[in-house]
């Protein structure tokens, strides 16, 4: 079993500055790609940032330059760092991580959300 725990969120004024984590636990021998999703109300799950296991990113382009995907492989954790908020960036944040188990079984684990709301 593996459980991802998002932590972080929050109600933030727009221009504000919000760090959210993700962190992993159980059996786990180890991670491969991490990625932050986001879903607002009425709208479909988004990919928000992604990072390989070596540190490579990616990220949708309504975020580049305003947010920062991290990891610290030791931790088994990921953070987003989320600067410049706006109000188009309210919805649940969700962390996904492509886990090795202890088993050597590779599957896709997904956390259970951390709501993040931007507004004056």
């Amino acid at each position: 079993q593996v459980q991802l725990v998002e932590s972080g969120g929050g109600l933030v004024p727009p221009g504000g500055s919000v760090r959210l984590s993700c962190a992993a636990s159980g059996s786990i021998f180890s991670i491969n790609a991490m990625a932050w999703y986001r879903q607002a109300p009425g709208n479909e799950r988004e990919l928000v940032a992604a990072i390989t296991r070596g540190g490579n990113t990616d990220y949708a382009s309504s975020v580049k330059g305003r947010f920062t995907i991290s990891r610290d492989n030791a931790k088994n954790t990921l953070y987003l760092q989320m600067n410049s908020l706006k109000p188009g960036d309210t919805a649940v944040y969700y962390c996904k991580a492509e886990v090795v188990n202890t088993g050597r079984a590779i599957f896709v684990s997904w956390g259970q959300g951390t709501q993040v709301t931007v507004s004056s």
